[in-house]
Order: structure tokens, then C-alpha cells, then sequence
């Protein structure tokens, strides 16, 4: 039997650890191995053990290194019927961890489909002794659930658009976004195999829009921002402005813990209020260890993390024997421009949904009869991604 045959995202598998694959292999749209060692999406980590291997002695180092450090301190686990007290850190913050987002039912759902996808995307055969093929731009042992669709969403699995509107998610949206008129944009997530030794570097999905709409200023307004402006000239004052920024996310992701995080098996690492930062975040070799360590130990299988996308993140080494997957619902505020997101939610789907989920995606709903290119195909390569998305379009 191969390891792939009973494939599961949580509890211990046979997956991963490849010591063929070299540390911070990066490979480009073909697969073949970058030149530079770096690319849009990521940069090696200098820090990292010089073999793939369960017990090779810097692992085990770091292993140790990781039992003893890794956690964010006082990390908060909220309740789901705490839904002011999540805004409030949520903007405090950028993020929020709330658990039993999902019920036991809709957790076994949700579990099944990521290693359902994860199969299609591991079972293409690597080159060179490599287990796998490294997704394009990204460091060895992770994937993206979305970019590693040729659509770059999985709205098109009936299970990640059963997600967009949950009873335990939807009230504190409707509480970050100021009301219900938000967006769905997107769904996908992230993934990291054990032996995934390498750091990811810190970074922010979206970097801050600094420009202030009618429409912000409005919903800033909605969530409880007075407007104030400099005495003699009119305009908004400076602290105005900034609570602005700050209360008025542009995206906000709910990612899905699909097993417990722990100090093991790459939990993500948050760093606390660096949503509206204008400067960039460290790289690698600049991080400090504080930040190393900031990461979400104990936040629970069911919980969800909601996420500020301006906010900097990042995945860390997963030493253990278990996949740490982080599928997701990506959401738009109100006052974005949904044009430029493409249809992904096929309109045979989007029937299936109940009232209030067609609302939430009905900028991102194809029409009657129309597949989203490229839905359904799965690869690690961009080039044959977007071969797919051409054959299919």
C-alpha cells in the first residue's frame, strides 16, 4: 500500500520527509531549480538544517529549540459566541483564533476534501528521487491550496463553498466588516508536509491601501470611528485617518485548522499588530527569535484564525509526522472593487447555497452553463496550471 492510499490531515502519516529534496529548493514554472534561490513568493531561510531527515542532528536541534520556545505567549482562544470581544482583538491585533468554527460533522467534511485535494497534487511523481514536486516559487514540502489550482480558487468543491457562510463565522464578520454587505472573494489555504524544515519569510498578503474612500470613511463610521478634522483647514486629522485604516481591513481570511497546532508541526506565526505598518517586515536572516516563536500553539482542530491579510505571517518548520493544513474562505470589505475577482463559484454550486451565501458571492458566481477555467486541475507547476486553464477556457 502506498502512503498516499489512506492520505489523512491530521494524526501521524507516512508523507513527507524526502531527503531527496535539497533545503530551499525553489523551482520556476517548469520545475526546474531557480537560479537565484529566491522568488516572488518566498526566500530561503539561511537558518535552515542542511538534510531533509527526521533525525539528522540539526533537525533534532531544532526540534529541541521548538519544544522549548515556540508559542505565542498568552495567545487567546475565544469562544464562538464571543463575537464583539473577536472584532475587538481582531483590530487590536490583525487576527483573532476562535474555536469550534466547525462541527464535528462539518470538521470530517472539510478534513476529507483537503486530503482528497492534497492526493491530486502529491501523486504526480517528482524527479531525481524527489517524492514530490515542489510547488513553483514556493519553498519544498508546502503548497497552496489555491495557487496550486489552475483557477487559483476551490470554490468549485461543493465542501469549501459549503463554508462561506457559517453560523459560527458569519457574526463575527458582520461585526469586522461593519455589517453584511461584504464579499466573498476567494477560498483556498495553505499546507505544509512534515519535514518542512525551512521558515517561510514573514510577509502580508495585501500590502495597506492608504486611500480613503467615501465608501471607507462610511463604514469606518458604521463600526464606530467619529471623524474629527484639524482646526481652521477641513480636513481629517491625522489620528481620524489612522483609526480609519486601522478599523477598515480591505481583506479578511478565515483559515480552518484541520488538527491541533502545535509546537511541531508548523503552526503559523502571527506578528500582533502590524496590520496598517507601512515598513517591511524582516527577512529571514534579520527576524528576531521573538517572532520565530510567535505562533499559534494550541489554537485547537475546528478553530479558525481570522486573519487581517495586511498583517504579517508566516508558515513555520513542520518537524513532525503529521500535515498541518489551513484550508480557508477569503472574504472582501464592502468598499473593494470585487471587478478584478474572477468568476470561480460555478453557478450550479452557487444554486446549492443557502440565501445568504449567494449574496456573499455573487460578484464571484460564474453565469449559467459557464465552468471557471482551469477549475478542477491541480498541479505544482504554473506552467502546467496555466496549459490547463487554456485547454479548459
Amino acid at each position: 500500500m502506498g502512503e498516499l492510499d489512506d492520505l489523512a490531515v491530521h494524526g501521524e502519516t507516512a508523507v513527507g520527509w524526502c531527503a531527496a529534496t535539497p533545503p530551499n529548493e525553489f523551482v520556476d514554472e517548469h520545475g526546474r531549480p531557480a537560479a537565484d534561490g529566491a522568488t516572488v513568493l518566498g526566500e530561503p531561510d539561511p537558518r535552515a538544517p542542511a538534510r531533509r531527515v527526521w533525525d539528522d542532528a540539526e533537525v533534532s536541534a531544532m526540534r529541541d529549540t521548538l519544544r522549548r520556545n515556540n508559542g505565542l505567549q498568552g495567545v487567546e482562544v475565544l469562544e464562538p459566541h464571543e463575537a464583539d470581544r473577536a472584532a475587538r482583538i481582531f483590530f487590536r491585533d490583525g487576527f483573532v483564533v476562535v474555536r469550534d468554527l466547525l462541527d464535528p460533522d462539518r470538521l470530517a467534511r472539510f478534513r476529507e476534501a483537503s486530503a482528497r485535494i492534497l492526493k491530486q497534487i502529491l501523486e504526480i511523481p517528482g524527479e531525481g528521487g524527489r517524492k514530490y514536486v515542489t510547488e513553483s516559487g514556493r519553498l519544498p514540502h508546502r503548497y497552496s491550496y489555491g495557487t496550486a489550482s489552475a483557477s487559483r480558487q476551490l470554490l468549485h468543491d461543493p465542501v469549501w463553498a459549503s463554508m462561506i457562510d457559517l453560523p459560527t463565522t458569519t457574526p463575527i464578520l458582520e461585526r469586522i466588516f461593519g455589517g453584511d454587505d461584504y464579499n466573498v472573494i476567494g477560498a483556498g489555504g495553505d499546507l505544509c508536509l512534515p519535514g518542512a524544515i525551512e521558515y517561510q519569510a514573514l510577509h502580508a498578503d495585501f500590502q495597506p491601501d492608504w486611500t480613503l474612500t467615501a465608501a471607507r470613511i462610511a463604514a469606518a463610521v458604521r463600526l464606530g470611528v467619529r471623524p474629527r478634522t484639524q482646526p481652521g483647514t477641513g480636513e481629517m486629522d491625522h489620528q481620524t485617518r489612522q483609526l480609519i485604516f486601522e478599523r477598515t481591513p480591505p481583506h479578511v481570511t478565515v483559515n480552518f485548522l484541520m488538527s491541533d497546532l502545535t509546537w511541531e508541526n508548523g503552526p503559523i506565526r502571527q506578528i500582533p499588530g502590524t496590520q496598517t505598518r507601512a515598513q517591511k517586515p524582516p527577512t529571514l536572516a534579520d527576524e528576531p527569535d521573538w517572532m520565530r516563536f510567535s505562533t499559534l500553539v494550541g489554537a485547537p482542530a475546528g478553530a479558525g484564525v481570522f486573519r487581517d491579510n495586511r498583517a504579517w505571517h508566516g508558515a513555520t518548520p513542520n518537524l513532525s509526522r503529521e500535515i498541518r493544513a489551513m484550508p480557508n474562505v477569503e472574504y472582501g470589505a464592502p468598499w473593494v472593487d470585487t471587478d478584478r475577482f474572477a468568476g470561480t463559484l460555478p453557478h450550479a454550486i452557487w444554486q446549492t447555497l443557502p440565501p445568504r451565501a449567494q449574496r456573499l458571492a455573487r460578484a464571484i458566481t460564474t453565469p449559467p452553463g459557464v465552468w471557471p477555467a482551469g477549475a478542477g486541475v491541480m498541479h505544482p507547476l504554473r506552467s502546467k496550471r496555466l496549459q490547463a486553464k487554456a485547454d479548459i477556457a
